[in-house]
């Protein structure tokens, strides 16, 4: 007895045996695919197609929204690139940044530190001297991380919001060398993961880094 394997393989080999035996194409009936009847064949293939429209019809639907939402995150970036040009201080820059993380990106929860610059006399948190394996873990990253877990001492950078925050994202801070890091955290363990895409989290940071350059002097790396 042949198997069902075999059969398929049979009509794909032979595209035309339904021309030379008619009657078998007319008499045969299969199960539909919704019940328990059967409908001909050519039913089969009707409801077959419907189903593949309405799959396309989703899937035409969701990459849409990809795109709307896209649209979206992208005019932000561009209203936030403007803002951030347009700060004349590295405090009103560094405040423009939180501000508009907040109210148009919704991330709550953003810190900045730098190194490898000169120590301005009023410094601010942002100064605070980071431990080496962070700061090697930084300048080793060649894309943002996202993740649920905080690295090394950064857990410690939000203060009493610390224990509730589920969500990371790290991006370095680069011109002609490392010289911070940007984090953003949320108690949304869905705001931030591994697997989601980084472009715009990256052109931030190439943004913000440019934008901070105009008031940083970097001291020039050893070796």
């Amino acid at each position: 007895m042949l198997t069902s394997d075999q059969v398929a393989e049979f009509l794909r080999a032979n595209p035309s045996f339904f021309e030379h035996q008619p009657d078998i194409l007319l008499n045969l009936q299969v199960p539909h695919p919704h019940g328990g009847r059967t409908v001909s064949i050519s039913e089969r293939q009707l409801v077959a197609t419907r189903e593949k429209v309405k799959f396309l019809e989703s899937k035409l639907a969701e990459l849409i929204q990809y795109g709307e939402e896209n649209d979206q995150l992208s005019e932000k970036v561009h209203w936030l690139a403007l803002r951030l040009i347009a700060c004349d201080s590295l405090e009103t820059l560094i405040d423009t940044l939180y501000l508009e993380l907040l109210d148009h990106f919704n991330v709550p929860h953003v810190a900045v530190r730098f190194w490898g610059v000169e120590r301005p006399a009023h410094a601010g948190p942002e100064f605070t001297e980071l431990g080496p394996e962070l700061r090697q873990f930084v300048e080793a990253m060649s894309t943002p991380y996202c993740g649920h877990h905080p690295v090394y001492e950064t857990q410690h950078w939000f203060g009493e919001h610390a224990p509730h925050l589920k969500s990371y994202a790290m991006v370095p801070l680069k011109w002609q060398q490392s010289f911070g890091v940007l984090l953003m955290a949320s108690e949304n363990g869905e705001r931030f993961y591994p697997e989601m895409g980084t472009l715009y989290l990256k052109r931030i940071s190439d943004l913000f880094s440019a934008c901070l350059a105009r008031h940083l002097t970097l001291i020039e790396a050893e070796g």
